[in-house]
C-alpha cells in the first residue's frame, strides 16, 4: 500500500509539469491533460519498487512522451485519410430517369442519322477527330486533304448536328 501512495504522491507533485511538457509536444492543453491522466493509468500498476524517485519520474515522463507521439501519429493518419477522396466505385452513381435515358437515346440516334447523311470523307473526318481523338493534322494526312479543309469538314458536320439536335429539342 505504501508504494501505491508513493507513486500517487509522485504523480500529484509533478502533474502540472507533466501537463506543460505534454502541451509543448502536442500543442493543446486539453489533449495534454488527457495524456497525463492516461499516463498515470499506465504508470500506477508499474512495479517501481527498488528504483529511485528520479528513475520513476523519468519513467513517467517517458510514458507521457510516448503517448504524445502516439497522439500526433494518430492525428496525421486521420488527416491523411480525411483528405483523400473515397474511391470512385464506393460513391453512389446517379441513376438516370427513364425520360433521361430516352432523351439520350434519341440524341444518339439523331447524331447517327446526321453522320450517315454526310459525305464519306466528312464523316471520317468527324469520327476521327471527335470520337477517335486524332488531331486535324492526322485527319488531313489520312484523307489526303489540307488541314484547313479537314477543319471545315469537322466544323460543318458539327454545325449540322447542333442544328438538328436543336430543332428536335423544340
Amino acid at each position: 500500500m505504501k508504494e501505491v501512495d508513493a507513486t500517487s504522491l509522485l504523480y500529484a507533485a509533478h502533474r502540472p509539469a507533466l501537463v506543460r511538457y505534454a502541451a509543448r509536444i502536442v500543442g493543446s492543453r486539453e489533449a495534454a491533460e488527457d495524456i497525463v491522466q492516461d499516463a498515470f493509468i499506465r504508470f500506477s500498476p508499474a512495479r517501481t519498487h527498488g528504483t529511485s524517485a528520479s528513475q520513476t519520474l523519468a519513467y513517467l515522463y517517458r510514458i507521457v512522451r510516448n503517448l504524445c507521439f502516439d497522439l500526433i501519429k494518430r492525428q496525421k493518419i486521420e488527416m491523411r485519410e480525411r483528405d483523400t477522396e473515397p474511391p470512385f466505385w464506393s460513391v453512389p452513381q446517379p441513376v438516370d430517369t427513364p425520360e433521361e435515358t430516352v432523351l439520350a437515346s434519341d440524341e444518339v440516334r439523331i447524331v447517327q442519322e446526321v453522320l450517315d447523311s454526310l459525305p464519306q470523307d466528312v464523316r471520317i473526318a468527324v469520327e476521327m477527330h471527335r470520337f477517335g481523338g486524332h488531331t486535324l493534322e492526322e485527319v488531313a494526312a489520312h484523307l489526303g486533304i489540307s488541314v484547313a479543309t479537314a477543319y471545315r469538314h469537322v466544323r460543318a458536320a458539327l454545325v449540322q448536328i447542333a442544328l438538328r439536335l436543336d430543332s428536335s429539342a423544340s
